[in-house]
């Protein structure tokens, strides 16, 4: 069933969950998330990256990922992920997506802070969450396609000037009245070349300023201890994408490898490989979300 982020937030904050939230960009990758989580029955959010447009459209992809979640047997929220510009945001909603993520995290604070603001009056006028980010998430150069260029916490002499300042947190979500938070303490978009340096606590020290939930980016590649942590710290939802991607590469290879060098080759056969290891990948990542 289709619901609102919110709603699926507001749960999984109150009972010490977080919700998986997959991106996408292809049928395979819907069908591997819907399946995972009804065989779970896990609650689950859909999402279609703006960086992903080069990949599909939202035109062409949202409303496969509606219908999906329509007829979900779990309640399933779709969700515009790094959404840069107003006219992105403002299309998903219009194409029926029941979250946007407005993301001005880049940009000086006061600019961030009002161009949320607007998008927030706009969402919320017609019944849609909205996310927003403060602070900065790592883009890792292998694989981290939702980022904004490849950096690592080496580049920074401070960590303090790119993790999210608790006090700012406060201010910027009293001042757009954002539904959920996504926050900086050390997660990396894309493929985890070394251990990451993760401010656990950072989360905490937030909880204590903010009362909203809270989101991990660069989800992907963190350990089932650490995950457990932010979770119990305050986290609620979590975007999980490039190891699941990578679990569908994988599969198709070993698929090829494993084929007679005469045999023929069909795609259908690729397509259900890789839906299967996305579909076991997600599963087990949403095991562990829903922190038992």
């Amino acid at each position: 069933m289709l619901v609102t982020l919110k709603e699926l937030l507001a749960d999984a904050k109150k009972n010490k969950y977080a919700v998986g939230a997959f991106n996408v960009p292809n049928l395979e990758a819907i069908r591997a998330v819907i399946e995972a989580a009804e065989e779970l029955n896990s609650p689950v959010i859909l999402q279609h990256a703006e960086v992903h447009e080069g990949l599909v459209s939202i035109e062409e992809i949202g409303p496969l990922m509606l219908d999906y979640a329509h007829k979900a047997k779990v309640p399933v929220a779709v969700h515009l992920d790094h959404g840069a510009t107003f006219e992105m945001c403002v299309k998903a909603i219009q194409i029926g997506f029941t979250s946007v993520m407005y993301d001005a995290s880049s940009k000086e604070y006061e600019v961030n802070r009002d161009e949320t603001k607007e998008i927030v009056k706009i969402a919320h006028a017609v019944g849609v969450s909205v996310e927003a980010e403060l602070g900065h998430i790592f883009t890792s150069a292998v694989g981290g396609g939702e980022g904004r260029g490849s950096d690592s916490s080496e580049d920074y002499e401070d960590l303090d000037d790119v993790y999210t300042d608790p006090d700012l947190a406060k201010h910027f979500v009293e001042e757009t009245d954002v539904d959920c938070l996504a926050i900086g303490f050390g997660t990396v978009h894309g493929v985890y070349l070394k251990e990451p340096k993760l401010d656990l606590d950072r989360i905490t020290l937030i909880k204590d300023k903010v009362d909203v939930p809270f989101v991990m980016h660069g989800g992907s590649g963190v350990s089932e201890e650490n995950y457990k942590i932010a979770i119990n710290n305050g986290i609620c939802k979590i975007n999980y994408y490039t190891y699941m991607n990578k679990a569908a590469g994988n599969a198709v290879k070993d698929f090829l490898e494993s084929r007679d060098a005469e045999a023929p080759i069909f795609f259908d056969e690729i397509s259900l490989a890789a839906t299967e290891a996305m579909k076991k990948n997600a599963k087990d990542a949403m095991a562990i979300f829903m922190n038992p």
